[in-house]
């Protein structure tokens, strides 16, 4: 999503916004550099503060360390939202509400009193390990993984709710077959153990004790290991779609109608035209000055005649 900067902006604004949202200038990428340390030092922080060892002997550490990233972080958001035309665009973005999970949990802790014991804090304060979904806006081909998952979302849905079907007739015919003394007291816990054995993972608390109950057993298995690479090759076929359209152009050429040249072509590949209409061909203009000079040289050459 594409963000705009407030019109008319000028001066602080105006360059708070290049140094933000653009990455093309020294200052915007030594913001960028400066935001990914600040995020994977935040994560880190996160994780040790969950181990019990580390929390007990660093714990005061820890939150110093956690009130200064959220206030960093609650200075960056605000001089996001400063420089945006649009504010509450940007804040129903997926980076948007990745910034203020990042930073909402604890504010709380500080403003609602003995809020530091309310589960729903907790949870928020997990999901500051969220911050780390900010990495993604930094790198380039996430977008391309994006595309291709959105483009392949549909066929992964019907794939899944065919599978869906699947494990339920087999979890239903297990129910019937096996006994509860083997663990299939209900279809819902068939279920579940017909999605263990299809994804070969075999815990073996729940084992079929009849030849047939087996032998379906086999069967779902060799069905799980020719299935679970189809959902991998749609999405593969996705992925490459989208490196073909993000490298490849489908304007077609002025001269011979020729498509899909690269973005970073300026000849047709086929006729050797000059694909960028808005601007003259260099060629063209190396042979008018060469034309010009050889020009000028006639009119500057002795004329017969002359002494």
């Amino acid at each position: 999503m594409n963000f705009s900067l407030k019109p008319g902006a000028e001066g602080l604004r105006a360059r708070l916004f290049h140094i933000i949202f653009e990455s093309d200038t020294p200052g915007a990428k030594a913001f960028d550099i400066g935001l990914i340390i600040a995020i994977l030092l935040s994560v880190a922080v996160i994780l040790l503060d969950s181990v019990e060892a580390y929390a007990e002997r660093y714990g005061m550490l820890f939150y110093v360390l956690e009130w200064i990233f959220t206030i960093l972080f609650s200075i960056e958001l605000v001089l996001r939202l400063y420089c945006l035309e649009r504010p509450t665009l940007y804040l129903k973005s997926f980076y948007g509400i990745v910034d203020l999970i990042a930073i909402l949990p604890t504010w709380l802790v500080l403003l609602i009193p003995g809020a530091q014991g309310l589960v729903i804090v907790r949870i928020l304060r997990v999901l500051r390990i969220f911050r780390i979904l900010r990495l993604m806006e930094f790198v380039g081909e996430a977008r391309l993984l994006i595309d291709a998952f959105k483009r392949s979302l549909r066929q992964i849905f019907l794939f899944f709710f065919a599978i869906f079907m699947v494990v339920t007739l087999f979890a239903a015919l297990m129910y019937v077959i096996e006994t509860p003394e083997s663990g299939f007291t209900s279809i819902p816990m068939s279920i579940y153990w017909a999605i263990v054995s299809m994804t070969t993972v075999g815990y073996g608390d729940i084992v079929p004790a009849t030849s047939l109950g087996k032998s379906i057993t086999v069967v779902l298995m060799l069905l799980g290991y020719s299935i679970i690479a189809v959902p991998t090759g749609v999405f593969s076929a996705q992925v490459l779609r989208s490196i073909r359209e993000d490298r490849y152009s489908e304007e077609a050429c002025p001269g011979c109608g020729h498509e899909r040249h690269e973005k970073r072509a300026y000849y047709c590949l086929r006729c050797g035209t000059w694909l960028d209409e808005d601007s003259e061909d260099p060629r063209k203009k190396e042979e008018d000055k060469q034309d010009d000079n050889g020009e000028d040289a006639d009119k500057n050459a002795p004329q017969e005649g002359d002494t």
